[in-house]
């Protein structure tokens, strides 16, 4: 249980959560049921922030990823402490707008935004779009002219950086979908060519390299490179870049055995390499943007499930389904993520058997957690999957047309649901 702090036990043996008897809000709210520390979520908020203000002497800005997470509770939990937010959907950008979240500090993120979303941004006065390519920059042109307003954009650049994480989350190597790269050019050209464009004010570079990593090596790699683009671009073509966005991905801590560097650890070494290259290029230090989304939500969040049936397979495997799966969590099936589990009821209890945990989706491949040593488990037993709280409520489907679960934040001892259970009347809304 220590891949999450505010996890205890009470009285009752009973798992808590910020204090509060896990069991009972299982009770109260169902399951499966998305928990979360909101005290967690803000702690982490402000490591980020303080670190970004001492190391970078207040000349820099955190935004939260909300791909991670997002609800209109938790934008207006980022804003209340000093962040930013990135969007990388007109979904996320109206929720943000719906949050009251102030629009001069958001930035649009996506490698396909539609005609319909840059016209959303640019008519709320979104703070930056980070451009993707050519395609997106003409139009955006388009648009900022027909609306007569001149919009401030950052570059989506690949740096080459093998960041030594799952393929699927890889995003700095030249073969990847997002951005344009540095070493054929193509970063070089597209910014040349839009500091030309009387609608368009290139203000900054945005890179990310990866999610889950562990190593500060390719992050400090990542920042020697775009540092020295930024003064590959001021001494070719006269461009000032006034803003180096470093993206995030820094790694969490799933499994007892992951060893992730502290926030503020990465930050300091990463500011180190930022000021030695900028000095040495003579270019003025650029505002520094960085994006943790997973590492602010995912350690505060856990997944609580009902086992139904317990499927013992002589010499073969014990199959345990709960009343979730791949609906509410599809990490597992999509790139092999690992998880903790606890019993709810007994969290302390000695482990028995190495069973699997398995979801209710007509799919075989609908698994949560592959071979996990848990103590004897039956019918009715309430589970908890632990460090949950980033991808899953966002990447959560009604497949075979389940509803998908609530959300509940707890702060200060108390509970509060801010996000409702979907009930079958959601699911068929929009059908006609």
């Amino acid at each position: 249980m220590q891949t999450i702090k505010s996890l205890g036990i009470n009285e009752k043996n009973h798992l808590t959560m910020g204090g509060l008897d896990v069991a009972r809000l299982a009770k109260e709210y169902g399951t499966p049921l998305y928990l979360m520390d909101e005290d967690i979520i803000r702690e982490n908020c402000r490591i980020y922030k303080n670190a970004m203000d001492k190391y970078y002497g207040g000349n820099g800005l955190v935004l939260y990823a909300s791909k991670a997470f997002s609800c209109l509770h938790m934008c207006r939990v980022v804003h209340e402490e000093g962040l930013g937010i990135d969007v990388v959907s007109g979904g996320e950008l109206y929720t943000a707008l719906k949050a009251g979240f102030p629009m001069e500090k958001v930035y649009f993120h996506g490698n396909n935004k539609t005609r319909q979303e840059l016209e959303m941004a640019v008519e709320n006065n979104v703070g930056r779009i980070v451009i993707d390519n050519r395609t997106e920059l003409e139009l955006l042109s388009e648009i900022a002219r027909e609306h007569d307003k001149t919009i401030a954009v950052s570059f989506r650049i690949k740096p080459g950086i093998d960041a030594h994480t799952h393929e699927f989350i890889m995003t700095g190597q030249i073969d990847s979908k997002f951005g344009v790269a540095l070493e054929n050019g193509e970063a070089e050209e597209i910014i040349s060519f839009a500091a030309s464009l009387p609608n368009i004010n290139v203000v900054g570079v945005h890179c990310h390299i990866g999610s889950q990593i562990f190593d500060i090596e390719p992050f400090l790699l990542t920042a020697e490179k775009m540092v020295n683009f930024i003064g590959d671009l001021k001494d070719k073509h006269g461009i000032e870049i006034t803003e180096l966005n470093l993206g995030g991905g820094y790694g969490i801590k799933y499994l007892e055995q992951d060893n992730p560097v502290s926030y503020d650890e990465y930050i300091k070494n990463v500011s180190r390499v930022v000021k030695e290259v900028s000095d040495k290029r003579k270019i003025k230090l650029p505002k520094i943007i960085m994006e943790p989304g997973r590492s602010i939500v995912g350690p505060a969040g856990i997944t609580v499930y009902t086992v139904g049936n317990v499927k013992r397979i002589p010499d073969v495997r014990t199959y345990v389904s709960v009343d979730g799966g791949m609906c509410d969590n599809p990490r597992h099936i999509m790139y092999g993520a690992n998880y903790e589990a606890v019993l709810v009821e007994k969290p302390a209890a000695a482990a028995q058997e190495v069973v699997t945990i398995a979801g209710k989706c007509c799919e075989s491949g609908d698994i949560l957690i592959r071979d996990i040593a848990l103590p004897q488990i039956k019918t009715g037993d309430l589970l908890a999957v632990l460090v949950t709280g980033a991808y899953n409520y966002s990447m959560a489907s009604n497949y075979n047309r389940i509803p998908r679960p609530p959300v509940v934040m707890i702060k200060g001892g108390k509970a509060k649901l801010v996000v409702k259970r979907e009930s079958y009347d959601d699911i068929i809304l929009n059908d006609i």
